[in-house]
């Protein structure tokens, strides 16, 4: 770990991290962000797994400015008044993936919706153009710590777990951006913030209140709230030690069960951060009209196989019929 003034250099640098899928802590206006780069599902799921006791909760991408912003959701006139009023500056909005978006489906937690905003900070506006990609960054801390306001708390909390972290100094706003979800028909606060429930009501009017206002990272369509992911249509077996002819099959490691329909491997080498990265896209591959049902290999409750089996195990149902066979 290295902390670092922001200069042409040090930004240089972590520009090369972030585009050679390595990880790098930097401020922005809200709290210090642990970034990766949001189109490589292995940057993802490092972050995941630097943060400590993840959960597949989806991540904001950070980008330069509105215009950025079209290039991975699809943008709406209401966007468009909040962004005029609000970006770069703290407040999240939440909006449907565009066709062919290149945003991680680990960073979105496999919905079709992206959360993504404009920071104000220089360093990571800086950060952003230089690495020429969106920055996938939740709070640069240890999960259930404290959120990082100074480059030092991020050092006590990650240590090691980050190369580089840009010392911006301590943040202006010093709490979460606001994040609203434009995928109603009324807007809806997802999660208090920087700006205003009042500020944001006087560009759009009346907005709703999600009914359980979070705390912390958990999530649902964006960091906030944590019930609702991507869930396959077909059935999901757990635990599969076996499989039928009628089954996809989700794979881990290098001993795979034969005579699956279709089979996807999600690390034959059963490496956990290569199978986080692939969760969601696989998952997604399998889950296509002639599959009767999606049969999972057993993950190790370890490391990133907690935040993988969490997610299968949501994606089953808890369906005891749906389990090994």
């Amino acid at each position: 770990m290295r902390v670092a003034e922001p200069t042409a250099q040090s930004v240089a640098e972590a520009a090369r991290l972030l585009r050679d899928g390595q990880l790098v802590a930097f401020p922005t206006e809200t709290v210090y962000g642990l970034g990766g780069d949001a189109t490589n599902d292995r940057a993802v799921a490092a972050i995941f797994e630097a943060k400590g006791r993840p959960q597949f909760n989806p991540l904001i991408s950070h980008v330069l400015d509105a215009t950025e912003a079209q290039k991975f959701v699809c943008w709406t006139p209401t966007a468009e008044k909040l962004a005029a009023r609000f970006w770069p500056g703290p407040l999240t909005l939440v909006l449907p993936r565009s066709p062919g978006s290149p945003i991680s489906l680990l960073a979105t937690a496999g919905l079709d919706t992206v959360a993504i905003r404009a920071p104000s900070h220089p360093v990571a506006q800086a950060l952003i153009r230089a690495a020429g990609r969106p920055i996938a960054a939740p709070s640069a801390n240890r999960s259930g710590a404290v959120s990082p306001t100074r480059a030092e708390h991020v050092a006590e909390s990650l240590g090691e777990r980050v190369p580089l972290i840009l010392d911006g100094g301590p943040c202006l706003v010093g709490v979460e951006s606001t994040v609203l979800d434009l995928t109603g028909t009324t807007p809806t606060l997802l999660r208090p913030g920087g700006a205003t429930r009042e500020a944001i009501e006087a560009v759009v009017g009346p907005i709703a209140v999600s009914d359980a206002l979070p705390s912390g990272d958990s999530a649902r369509k964006s960091p906030g709230q944590l019930e609702s992911h991507y869930a396959p249509a077909r059935p999901v077996r757990l635990g599969a030690i076996s499989v039928g002819a009628d089954e996809g099959l989700l794979a881990f490691g290098p001993t795979v069960p034969q005579g699956a329909m279709l089979t996807y491997n999600l690390s034959p080498s059963g490496d956990l951060g290569e199978a986080a990265a692939n969760l969601f896209a696989m998952m997604r591959t399998l889950d296509r009209p002639g599959i009767g049902r999606i049969a999972v290999m057993p993950i190790p409750e370890t490391g990133l196989g907690l935040a993988i089996n969490d997610r299968l195990r949501r994606a089953a149902a808890d369906d005891g019929s749906r389990r090994g066979r």
